[in-house]
């Protein structure tokens, strides 16, 4: 009996299954450990808050995953994944946050009972959820397997959506135009700034279209004035000043898969720098937009952007977007490809990324984004569908 509830069809999962375990077969794998809970949904269905305690997926070829964690979340899993029951496994709340025993050891002993505890196995070294001790235990634990680092193994076979998770993300693309109108229709000086975001969390929930809303992997970011230098900054209880330009960061999000949208306000007349900034960033978009397209490499794109950019007098360099999909907090991106000119990675049909060349600068930032899908043929779709300016309110 799968969960009542499966986001996606069950051809869908079978066809991941198949990638991964294609991808296994290349490298040898005998079996894999997933952690990342962006990796166990995409696999499994596992949908839950649970990513604070030690928890993943075991693919072994040949036979469904399992999904194994602690044992107050199966029933989670038995609520949500694709697998039959036996195939979800619990351990006892002793190994939870102790400095006495670990979970993994239990993980290690149902690796042994299937019979690939002397194999070669793939564990996701660099990853948010797989910490160094839980790594030191496995070798410990098994001491005659072979450990690979699988580290974005499942993160790259997401890369190319299919059909019917680009459906998804536009249902989230509808949210994101939903929060950005809202914030656009209240922003004004003396409101404070989490008088807003109530509101932004209120819309981003209700969602849109008739679809609710997901809870993004991070939270609204908008900071204003020179803060806006920064880009990572949330909101406190001051109030938006006339003079001052916010720029405000945030997703769309239906059943994990997320859509950022990034505008800017400004509140009074905007001076002559940022003007001219908005001109060259918006032709920036403009034209990365063109080289967004399948057969070029995500380095074009930036390399597009930059040389834009460069003729409007600002200097960018680093990295101006990256690819999205499926994610659950602290990242709303896959930590796969990145557009930067030093990727080369190719442009495939049902990429998606968060196109993000925010420019911040020693006193003031400014951020017009899209989120974008490369087609089949021609430039790249664009998600949302709201001008591409700074929004002023004089």
């Amino acid at each position: 009996m799968t969960a009542p509830h499966l986001p996606f069809t069950m051809a869908e999962y079978a066809r991941r299954m198949a990638l991964v375990e294609a991808r296994m077969e290349t490298l040898g794998l005998d079996a894999l450990y997933v952690q990342d809970p962006s990796n166990m949904a995409w696999m499994t269905g596992y949908d839950g808050w649970s990513f604070y305690v030690h928890q993943g997926v075991i693919v072994i070829p040949g036979e469904p995953p399992l999904w194994w964690g602690r044992a107050m979340d199966a029933n989670g899993a038995l609520r949500t994944v694709w697998m039959e029951p036996e195939r979800v496994l619990g351990y006892a709340d002793d190994f939870v946050q102790s400095t006495e025993v670990h979970p993994m050891q239990d993980l290690a002993a149902h690796l042994r009972a299937r019979g690939v505890g002397t194999g070669r196995i793939g564990v996701e070294m660099d990853n948010y959820y797989y910490s160094a001790r839980a790594h030191q235990t496995m070798l410990t634990e098994l001491p005659d397997a072979t450990f690979h680092d699988a580290t974005a193994l499942v993160n790259w076979l997401r890369a190319v959506k299919s059909g019917e998770e680009i459906t998804f993300m536009r249902r989230a693309a509808r949210i994101s135009e939903k929060m950005v109108d809202g914030i656009l229709e209240r922003v004004e000086p003396g409101l404070p700034k989490n008088e807003l975001v109530a509101q932004i969390l209120g819309d981003a929930v209700r969602g849109a279209d008739g679809h609710w809303g997901d809870y993004a992997a991070i939270v609204p970011l908008l900071p204003s004035g020179v803060d806006a230098s920064a880009p990572h900054l949330t909101w406190d209880g001051r109030p938006f000043e006339t003079g001052e330009a916010t720029f405000f960061e945030l997703a769309g999000c239906y059943r994990r898969y997320h859509t950022p949208f990034c505008r800017t306000v400004f509140l009074g007349k905007p001076p002559q720098h940022l003007l001219d900034a908005e001109k060259a960033l918006v032709e920036g978009l403009e034209d990365g937009l063109q080289a967004a397209r399948a057969g070029n490499t995500a380095g074009d794109v930036a390399r597009a952007l930059y040389a834009a950019l460069a003729k409007g007098g600002i200097q960018r360099t680093g990295r101006c977007g990256y690819s999205i999909g499926l994610s659950y907090p602290p990242d709303w991106g896959e930590r796969t490809m990145s557009i930067r000119t030093s990727d080369d990675t190719i442009l495939q049909p049902g990429m998606c990324f968060h196109f993000m060349p925010g420019l911040w600068m020693d006193d003031w930032g400014l951020e017009i984004t899209e989120s974008i899908l490369i087609k089949e043929d021609g430039a790249a779709e664009c998600l949302c569908d709201r001008p591409r300016k700074m929004f002023v309110k004089d």
